[in-house]
């Protein structure tokens, strides 16, 4: 079973700064047909205006993942890590007993692109701990990579839960399959381009909730980049 959720359906939230697009429910936009899926809590497609950005907050018990698809990001928080994120950057902060920290466009004249993925943690009360890998271009081509999972794997980032997160890049015509266990669950979210995915059309910002297959067929109709979720 594949369940669409359609970019323009998506919550906003917009000011002079930030354009903010949510697949689930996030701060005041509360829709409960979309309060996550599985483990996966936040999808927020950010847009940051120039020099501008998130100045300090407080999370506590989530993974937070950030990917950044154009421009730059500044992280700062309260372990005392300061790191700029890049396209092909994936950045996972583990916000556990408590973190403050700050996202910021360190940019004068370009706009920033990210997505912020939030994903409930196997257990509360973890130490906060920081992780960031480079994925180059040319090790997502044509191919589904995994840039994140519980254990680490073949030079992911590690998260506190049962998940594994690819990331992919696919030219026009390309396609590929990702094969899904009995007890295991997927979502797929579109970040450029179009994709069929088991023959249903999604484009940009559509994201794609699935259960109860076996394997999923991804063909891109127009260049492509996306994630994939592979969840308990």
């Amino acid at each position: 079973m594949i369940t669409i959720r359609r970019a323009h359906e998506r919550g906003t939230t917009q000011t002079t700064w930030l354009d903010s697009r949510h697949t689930f429910s996030f701060n005041e936009y509360y829709d409960p047909r979309y309060a996550g899926f599985r483990d996966l809590v936040v999808i927020n497609e950010d847009h940051l205006a120039p020099g501008k950005g998130f100045p300090t907050h407080g999370h506590r018990d989530m993974e937070i993942i950030s990917y950044v698809v154009e421009g730059q990001l500044t992280h700062r928080d309260s372990t005392g890590i300061s790191s700029v994120i890049r396209p092909g950057d994936l950045q996972r902060m583990s916000a556990g007993t408590g973190v403050r920290h700050s996202e910021f466009n360190p940019s004068d004249t370009e706009p920033t692109h990210f997505l912020q993925i939030w994903i409930q943690p196997e257990r509360d009360s973890l130490s906060p701990s920081y992780e960031q890998h480079m994925f180059p271009a040319a090790d997502r081509h044509g191919i589904l990579r995994l840039v994140a999972s519980r254990d680490g794997q073949d030079g992911s980032v590690s998260v506190h839960q049962d998940v594994r997160l690819y990331a992919g890049t696919l030219g026009a015509g390309e396609e590929l399959v990702h094969h899904l266990d009995d007890d295991r669950h997927a979502w797929v979210q579109v970040i450029r381009g179009q994709v069929r995915l088991n023959d249903m059309a999604l484009t940009p910002g559509d994201g794609a909730a699935v259960s109860k297959e076996t394997s999923l067929q991804i063909r891109a109709t127009d260049a492509a980049e996306l994630l994939l979720f592979d969840l308990a």
